[in-house]
């Protein structure tokens, strides 16, 4: 059984502690948060790659491997993700838990003190960062950006994304954009370096089987010259609601054989700060988030409509994707489809064992995250950046609750916002 605590070791600064020897590894991250924005999205994404690259006491790859190695083979990895409307940049750390080293020898502290020092005393060049690092992974980001095309499946979610919050920050991509990396000087980067160190709220999670005033103690002395900010930033979402308009379309060509059909739906003001969320958690299960649902089993087992239909949600936003491959000439059809299986959920047409199936699936997805540490720092930082305390089981207790009548009346808020479609060239 694993015991989870959280405190505040400064202002903004918070560390959230699972205690648990289920694993032989132990985890440990730190996530700085900031808004995210258009302007700053790619200097913020490109930070972390930098950072990575080498500090004050390890300069380059070579010496911070070889200083991995003596933690018995772990494994530092700059992470940049986005959660609502805020960006989250930072490392993630795997390495062997204590109660597996060969002499009893303590990793953590040795671990905590490698990353605050990547974090905080980075290999400078003239008083800011090296050019040539910042060269090499302003490269390796827009590679990264530009790779996202590839997976035509998610590069069409991110279309929708970025249309249907045009003028919300959602819409900006976690890495920024092609343009503002090309343009970052190492100087800007410094500036901004340094202004997330006093502004930007900080997450510290560890999981493994050092106690929580240990894991403390260790995260203060390796953080110990991160700036006293009374100004650090709380994460905040803007949650629209779309009031009877017609849907936007928006219709693409590349060179692809195989349509992506795209809908974004607005919640109706349903995230996982309403108690209702735990019915649009099972509406959404039950429409498309299982291999069990209306979607799977007739839109693309029954119907043949689709190569592929699912629909997720994103539960600090209140918005539904729903997520369709199908050949370009049935849109249309596919189209109405999905609609219709989103109506018969609004009429009440759930057979027993769909309901139940549903429940049962999120239900056992909560559970199976407590056998995965990196599933459980995704699930806690998120929690962290909407500022909820429930765990797994909390929410999963929540599931068994819900009703027939309340995924109907979830299911009737959603409201369609935007299409988009991916077609091929014509010719």
């Amino acid at each position: 059984m694993s015991q989870v605590t959280r405190r505040e070791l400064s202002p903004g600064v918070w560390l959230r502690a699972v205690h648990t020897e289920k694993f032989k590894s132990a985890y440990l991250s730190f996530t700085l948060l900031t808004p995210l924005n258009r302007k700053t999205a790619g200097l913020n994404a490109l930070i972390p790659y930098v950072l990575r690259r080498g500090s004050v006491g390890h300069p380059d790859m070579e010496s911070l491997s070889a200083a991995l190695d003596e933690l018995y083979g772990g494994a530092i990895e700059a992470a940049v993700r986005k959660k609502g409307e805020t960006q989250c940049i930072g490392f993630a750390a795997s390495f062997l838990d204590d109660a597996y080293t060969l002499d009893g020898e303590k990793i953590l502290e040795s671990a905590a003190s490698l990353m605050g020092e990547l974090l905080l005393f980075p290999y400078t060049e003239n008083g800011g960062f090296s050019p040539a690092y910042t060269e090499g992974e302003k490269a390796n980001l827009i590679d990264r950006i530009r790779s996202q095309v590839n997976d035509k499946r998610s590069y069409a979610n991110q279309r929708l994304t970025q249309e249907m919050c045009r003028y919300e920050a959602f819409g900006t991509d976690r890495f920024g954009d092609e343009e503002s990396v090309a343009a970052v000087t190492p100087e800007a980067l410094w500036e901004q370096y340094q202004k997330l160190l006093r502004e930007a709220g900080v997450e510290i999670y560890y999981c493994g089987s050092a106690r929580a005033d240990r894991v403390e103690a260790a995260v203060r002395i390796a953080l110990a010259a991160l700036p006293e900010s009374q100004k650090r930033q709380e994460p905040s979402c803007e949650v629209r609601v779309t009031a009877g308009f017609s849907p936007n379309v928006v219709e693409e060509s590349m060179d692809v054989t195989q349509g992506k059909l795209v809908l974004g739906f607005r919640t109706g003001g349903q995230t996982c700060w309403e108690t209702e969320f735990s019915a649009l958690s099972m509406c959404n299960a039950i429409f498309g988030g299982t291999t069990l649902s209306k979607l799977f089993m007739n839109v693309r087992e029954k119907l043949s409509l689709c190569y592929y239909a699912s629909s997720v949600l994103e539960p600090r936003k209140g918005i539904m994707l729903v997520s369709s491959g199908i050949e370009f000439d049935q849109y249309q059809t596919a189209k109405t489809e999905i609609l219709m299986q989103l109506e018969a959920i609004r009429c009440g047409e759930i057979e027993d064992w769909e309901m139940e199936g549903a429940r049962r699936t999120l239900i056992g997805a909560y559970r199976a995250m407590l056998d995965d540490q990196s599933r459980q720092e995704e699930f806690w930082l998120g929690q962290a950046v909407a500022e909820l305390s429930e765990g797994p089981e909390e929410l999963a207790s929540r599931l068994e609750k819900v009703t027939l009548e309340q995924v109907k009346h979830s299911a009737r808020k959603l409201e369609l916002d935007t299409i988009y479609f991916l077609k091929g060239k014509e010719g």
